[in-house]
């Protein structure tokens, strides 16, 4: 992925727009977290509901203060596992944008060991939602093309690179009980 690909997706995302990136197993869906409209226009995309809270992606565990706290219990756990595939529930900041948390007190984030979504995310210059890039219930896309076919009308960019070499979703681990909810 090129420089100019990179400052291509950060101003589309700046300016409200839904980029596909490939994460260690699929692709993902990003838009800025904070923009209540962009986060809205990407569930209409999937199809999903706001409830059910989304996923947070960083480069640096310092994009992440905005949104939640990392708690004592597990922290060195949590630090560890970090970058990789690990994504945990983290407790949401009182202040963190309900439609990022969802009906939950947590919110689910990852620093990304994937390297075109840790570039984009350091080109935006702070965390992104990542949700799988497929309409719910359908098959997460594993290529550029896939998310073409599936979704291209609706996006305003697809970036070009390969997925990680995961075969399966990040296991998503409670913070505080650090107990496994997706295994």
């Amino acid at each position: 992925m090129t420089p100019f690909k990179l400052r291509q997706a950060a101003q589309v995302l700046n300016a409200g727009g839904i980029v596909a990136c490939p994460t260690e197993a699929v692709y993902g869906l990003s838009c800025d977290p904070l923009q209540k409209p962009a986060v809205e226009r990407l569930l209409m995309i999937k199809n999903r509901e706001v409830g059910k809270g989304l996923i947070l992606v960083a480069s640096s565990i310092e994009q992440l203060p905005a949104f939640v706290s990392l708690p004592d219990a597990n922290r060195e756990a949590i630090v560890q596992s970090w970058p990789g595939p690990a994504t945990w529930l983290l407790p949401a900041r009182s202040d963190a944008p309900e439609w990022i948390s969802g009906q939950h007190d947590t919110i689910a984030v990852r620093i990304t060991a994937h390297p075109a979504m840790a570039a984009l995310c350091k080109a935006f210059g702070h965390c992104l939602v990542s949700t799988s890039a497929n309409i719910s219930g359908l098959p997460p896309a594993k290529s550029a093309l896939q998310v073409q076919r599936q979704l291209g009308r609706n996006l305003d960019l697809i970036l070009h690179a390969e997925t990680g070499t995961s075969h399966k979703p990040t296991t998503i681990r409670d913070a505080i009980s650090g107990k496994t909810v997706r295994g």
